[in-house]
């Protein structure tokens, strides 16, 4: 039997394999975040396999080609518009020297592609990116040394031409007769594929438009949103009014009555209503909440204390770096300076609530969900549920906006739930805006101290930095970290909240400075207690952290007299970070720009993400209206070295889409709340940057790094044009704020109009 999306149901090894067909792979493994490095040793001194190929080398998931000469690539990664589904299909292309376009990728789907855990971190490029090309080379070796044999020519003498072996002589064979047969199946991977040399890439390192983009553009489905099913209803669940409510009583009898229910369910405070359309869904569900009596409950701090608050908790303290080469010189220091910064709550702010779909059938789960781990939602979905792991599948469709843990894992909650409630037709679950922007988990707030002392040469020679935060990453794992499971009869509460270790880090992520300082201390103060919900919100800590560490740079350069990008080359070593910064400032026009009309500044910002993974250098000129306070980014100039660039122009587009949204949280976006709920439920009271606020320009220079390995760019920007930005107000104001966002009102009273 086939699902609704054609697949089979039950995949058996032979199902799965489908006839004959060549696939290289790995098989489906507990999910589990891997390790950064690309490679990792063989245990005999040399290179072995790259970790995510490594983690299980049976080549059986990984590419197919089947009879006919069709190749399919899989991976665990999912698109989330970043433009992976591209630059993967760029990476196993040139390997088996075809164009793009006869490559089908399937993304993350329990029962079909390799368990990759969670889509994060910017590691899809270097994990997934790093397998399939080591994958894809041995793969056509396989491929020349079957045609070798056909065409009893050596293999150092055939070509690759558009899906076949070509001989000097002019005949050729098709990857499809190639391995007509299933006799290649159980082939292993093994270390030390010949990869093709950079000077002969043709598809790596090229522009290739986005697969992604064109139905995102002309009204084509493209999203979960638009995924429509034989047979399908639609939900709509009616969300407590705050944290603390439990539903007390609710009158059904007037809502199961109106047009086109189809019936509501009740499980504890848990309360939806499914209908046969949509609007029927919206109109029942709005009846059905003002039909529910909650018991609400005071579970908030004060938002205007919320810094103290979080400081008086308990916090588990680790020192992350503690350097101490240059005593001397510290204590002969001419110069000291130390400043506060602090964050707000974001949310995620995505363009398109949450939105899942699910079936239930034949004992059979499907879930459909724009959550960024199929296998890690699967999981709890499974302890949910209460079903057998088999019983359950999670199958990846790109959601409209999300880079984080937003309520995607918890709308696939509510899809499973009301599919196990309505079984045998698919029921489809879409959020509204008050329950995206109050019951999703936000970017937790977060407060830092950074203190520093300079010698009579305006060098640094003591430096010490201190973070506050909570969690940023309760995702799932276990029901607990699923929303909807929390108000059930029987409620699964959420596992202790855990810090994310270094070198990657949470709230601690990019909290180490990049530059060469004799003597610098990091502390870490984790705080286990979450008043607001809280978890993973693109770059983590890191753009707290860098806004608070290149501000901080920019104070100090100030202090020693220096011009801001010259000082942070007098402390930086790195050739490559070197690199960025000198790029970004010659190509920005810097220190030329000086010279702006009033209410202009500039600013610059560096980091290199996690401190392993791209380098990236923002400069920016910024506009501050001093009678109104508001500021606005004019133009940005960046450049980016993420390794081996495999389409340089999504490279461009995710950094010029990170500028943009640090812009949208560094000028404007704050969660609000009172002692019961949040209060930030629509776009008037959660402002986002508009299109009048765009810049006039952002450029973005791509440094190539022909054969190094991928680092991943998505999440390079947001912490350095933050930076910047902050230091182009104190540029244009003349008075230096450091608490975010920067809001006209702050930026207005900072200025004395």
């Amino acid at each position: 039997m086939n699902d609704v999306a054609g697949f089979p149901r039950a995949l058996s090894r032979r199902a799965f394999l489908g006839g004959g067909a060549l696939l290289v792979g790995f098989t489906l493994l507990p999910g589990r975040l891997l390790a950064q490095a690309p490679q990792e040793a063989d245990g005999g001194g040399g290179v072995g396999l790259p970790k995510a190929l490594g983690a299980d080398p049976s080549l059986d998931s990984w590419i197919r080609i089947d009879a006919e000469g069709a190749i399919t690539v899989f991976t665990g990664k999912a698109e989330l518009g970043q433009g992976i589904r591209t630059a993967l299909t760029q990476v196993a292309a040139e390997e088996l020297g075809v164009e793009p376009a006869a490559i089908a990728l399937v993304t993350a789907d329990t029962g079909r592609t390799p368990n990759e855990s969670f889509t994060a971190g910017s590691q899809s490029m270097q994990d997934s990116g790093t397998a399939i090309l080591h994958a894809a080379a041995q793969v056509r070796a396989i491929l020349l040394d079957l045609a070798a044999r056909r065409l009893d020519v050596p293999a150092d003498r055939l070509g690759l031409e558009g899906g076949a072996v070509a001989a000097p002589d002019g005949r050729t064979v098709g990857y499809g007769e190639l391995v007509g047969g299933d006799g290649l199946d159980g082939i292993r991977a093994e270390a030390g594929a010949a990869l093709k040399a950079p000077e002969d890439y043709k598809v790596i390192g090229r522009d290739v438009p986005r697969i992604d983009i064109p139905a995102k553009v002309t009204g084509g489905p493209a999203y979960v949103h638009d995924l429509r099913l034989p047979g399908m209803v639609h939900a709509r669940v009616v969300r407590p009014p705050g944290y603390g409510a439990r539903l007390r009583e609710v009158d059904t009898g007037a809502v199961e009555g109106m047009p086109g229910v189809v019936g509501i369910h009740r499980d504890g405070s848990y309360l939806a209503v499914v209908a046969e359309r949509e609007w029927q869904a919206v109109t029942a569900g709005r009846a059905l909440a003002r039909a529910a009596v909650w018991d609400d409950a005071t579970a908030l701090p004060e938002q205007s204390g919320i810094f103290s608050t979080l400081l008086a908790f308990p916090s588990e303290d680790t020192v992350i770096h503690d350097r101490r080469d240059g005593l001397a010189a510290a204590a002969g220091a001419t110069r000291r300076l130390e400043a506060e910064y602090r964050r707000e709550y974001h949310v995620h702010a995505s363009i398109g609530p949450s939105c899942a779909v699910g079936l239930f059938e034949d004992g059979m789960m499907t879930v459909w969900s724009h959550a960024q781990g199929m296998y890690p939602l699967r999981a709890a979905l499974v302890e949910m549920l209460g079903l057998p792991e088999d019983r359950v599948r999670c199958i990846h469709t790109e959601g409209a906006g999300c880079y984080g843990h937003n309520g995607a894992d918890d709308a696939g909650a509510d899809a499973a739930l009301l599919a196990r409630a309505f079984p045998g037709r698919p029921v489809r679950v879409q959020w509204m805006r008050e329950d995206e922007h109050s019951w999703e988990p936000f970017g937790p707030a977060m407060l830092s101290r950074a203190a520093g002392a300079l010698d009579a040469d305006g060098r640094i020679v003591d430096w010490t930095y201190e973070v506050w935060s909570n969690a940023h990453s309760t995702r799932p794992g276990g029901a607990g970290a699923l929303m909807p499971a929390w108000h059930l009869a029987r409620p699964f509460q959420p596992d202790p909240p855990k810090p994310i270790p270094q070198p990657a880090g949470g709230g601690d992520r990019n909290a180490i400075p990049l530059y060469a300082l004799p003597n610098a201390r990091v502390t870490h103060h984790f705080i286990p207690e979450m008043p607001l919900r809280v978890s993973a919100l693109r770059a983590l800590g890191g753009y707290m952290n860098v806004f608070a560490l290149e501000s901080f740079m920019d104070e100090l350069a100030r202090e020693a007299g220096a011009d801001p990008v010259e000082f942070r080359l007098r402390h930086l070593e790195d050739p490559r970070a070197r690199d960025v910064v000198t790029l970004a400032a010659e190509r920005f026009g810097w220190p030329a720009a000086a010279d702006l009309p009033s209410g202009r500044g500039r600013g610059f910002g560096f980091a290199r993400y996690k401190n392993l993974a791209a380098y990236c250098a923002v400069a920016v000129e910024v506009a501050v209206e001093r009678e109104t306070g508001a500021a606005r980014l004019v133009r940005a100039v960046a450049a980016i070295d993420s390794g081996q660039a495999v389409n340089p122009d999504g490279m461009r587009n995710q950094t010029e889409g990170g500028i943009i949204q640090s812009a949208s949280w560094t000028l404007l976006e704050r969660a609000t709340f009172d002692r019961t709920r949040i209060t930030s439920r629509d776009w008037s009271s959660y402002p986002v940057l508009r299109f009048d606020q765009v810049p006039d320009s952002v450029d973005v220079h791509v440094i190539d790094r022909p054969g190094m390995p991928y680092l991943g760019t998505g999440e390079a920007a947001q912490g350095p044009a933050a930076a910047a930005i902050a230091n182009a107000v104190a540029d244009a104001a003349g008075i230096r704020l450091r608490d975010l966002p920067l809001t006209r009102d702050r930026i207005k009273a900072a200025v004395g109009v």
